[in-house]
């Protein structure tokens, strides 16, 4: 690695004659600079004589074994300091690009997600980052919370409900309502929200996997709204495609309804809400690739 300058007259400077000066300065002694130089004495006297001919200046005084600083090296020490440190930041600057194309991402997501607005972010990152892999699977938020403290995922997106305590670092990355799908021809159409007492007695199509499903049900029974489950399902396509059969009303998070058949309306009285964020456990270095997705995550323009 060369650096080239005009105001020197050509000066060709060697990032190894730079090298060898440091450790000269630091030891002031040129055996021992060689040493930890891992080259010959000879060949480290060398390279910084040459160097010096090449500045025109003496960087050392030597007095036998011993070499001091001339001030002219004290005056250059810190230029050369900050060229073996950019020399430094460039290699780290490429092998953190190599490795990005070397260690997929294992990205765990909530089953419950809606897939449409995390794939538009997803899409972005690999334009953005277009040699980074992407291992996705979907899974409880229990799961979730165990497979990234076993190491088997680098990053999870869910919902922390009551939070995920000190074990684990949080980025909220947006809001969603929950809102009641049906379909079109459904009695409900003509409300422009939907308060839980408009429910009373209505058939409706349970969504099993839903993490919030416990906290609906408890409000229910706090008002004395009783529902009737005609249809119950882990799978959000079947809960889906039930509502638009005409089996029943189902509750979901806004950003879940991926038909473009079914109609939906706010949930009000009482409003209900979750908070979608990005998992990761606190302490552990993340690669390259990784490090990335959270800062994109962190600057992306998310919905709500």
């Amino acid at each position: 690695m060369s650096f080239r300058g005009t105001a020197s007259g050509g000066l060709a400077m060697e990032m190894f004659q730079v090298r060898y000066v440091l450790a000269a300065a630091k030891m002031l002694n040129f055996t021992k600079a060689a040493t930890d130089c891992n080259v010959s004495q000879p060949a480290l006297t060398k390279a910084v004589k040459t160097l010096e001919d090449e500045l025109g200046a003496p960087l050392f005084h030597r007095e036998g074994k011993r070499v001091l600083l001339s001030e002219f090296g004290r005056s250059i020490l810190p230029h050369l300091q900050q060229i073996m440190q950019e020399a430094h930041a460039t290699r780290t600057l490429a092998d953190n690009f190599r490795l990005l194309n070397q260690v997929p991402i294992r990205l765990g997501v909530m089953s419950t997600i809606g897939h449409v607005k995390l794939a538009r972010f997803l899409a972005k990152f690999q334009r953005d980052y277009h040699g980074v892999e992407l291992e996705v699977s979907e899974a409880s938020v229990q799961e979730l919370k165990n497979r990234l403290e076993q190491g088997d995922l680098d990053l999870a997106v869910l919902n922390p409900l009551e939070g995920l305590g000190a074990a684990f670092r949080v980025h909220d990355l947006y809001s969603e309502r929950y809102v009641v799908v049906f379909a079109p021809d459904h009695r409900l159409a003509s409300l422009n929200a939907i308060k839980l007492v408009d429910l009373s007695q209505e058939p409706y199509v349970d969504r099993l996997s839903c993490e919030m499903r416990d906290l609906v049900m408890g409000v229910c029974r706090e008002r004395n709204v009783s529902l009737y489950a005609r249809f119950r399902s882990e799978r959000e396509d079947w809960v889906q495609s039930m509502v638009l059969a005409r089996i029943g009303f189902a509750f979901m998070p806004e950003y879940s309804v991926t038909s473009p058949e079914l109609l939906q309306r706010p949930l009000i009285e009482p409003a209900v809400a979750r908070t979608v964020s990005l998992a990761s456990v606190p302490g552990r270095p993340y690669s390259p690739a990784t490090a990335a997705m959270v800062r994109a995550a962190q600057s992306f323009d998310w919905p709500g």
